[in-house]
């Protein structure tokens, strides 16, 4: 593991080569899991305040499963998350040509909303672990995704330039930028 700032991030963030393929896996990762996504508290406050926003881009279902059950719940790890469809599918999840994609980020792009979708699922498959003094940045392996990691592979795009973008919006610029160096540092000595 390498450290940057507050963070300490795993060598798989340098290792794994990813790159997400939603005509083979149909965004599973939105569909699939014992939890909702994970969210921070800023987060779920925000949910509530742009749920009305948002509404009218979900699916029937998600949306009985938000009136029910609120814009977020407590799972059993006590983590915040996304409330489920059917203890499976998040609430927020609709689907374009088959493949799941977020209703929120559906709002972002079509700018009625300005916040994208919950850093957690942005960042997906980095998982980050908060610690009093620290955050772990992990690579979490899924079998949903072995896809994605053919692509990565085929392409030689390892997961850190992959999700260059949520890293940057996580941690901003100076942090992903001391991130690529030690990246490149790694390089020469593996």
């Amino acid at each position: 593991m390498i450290q940057i700032d507050k963070t300490v991030v795993s060598f798989d963030v340098f290792e794994k080569k990813f790159c997400c393929n939603l005509q083979k896996c149909k965004g599973a990762c939105c569909i699939h899991g014992d939890s909702g996504a994970p969210l921070k508290e800023e987060e779920a406050e925000l949910l509530e305040k742009i749920y009305p926003l948002v509404k009218p881009y979900l699916r029937e279902d998600g949306i009985k499963a938000i009136e029910l059950k609120g814009c977020y719940t407590i799972d059993t790890d006590g983590d915040l998350v996304t409330p489920l469809i059917n203890n499976e599918e998040c609430a927020f999840v609709i689907f374009e040509n088959g493949i799941a994609k977020c209703g929120i980020e559906k709002a972002y792009e079509e700018k009625i909303i300005d916040f994208q979708k919950p850093i957690s699922c942005h960042l997906y498959p980095i998982r980050v672990t908060k610690y009093s003094s620290f955050e772990a940045i992990n690579y979490h392996q899924w079998d949903i995704c072995k896809h994605a990691l053919a692509e990565g592979k085929k392409n030689n795009l390892p997961l850190y330039i992959f999700l260059k973008n949520p890293l940057c919006r996580e941690y901003g610029a100076e942090w992903y930028l001391q991130l690529e160096i030690a990246a490149n540092e790694y390089k020469k000595y593996k």
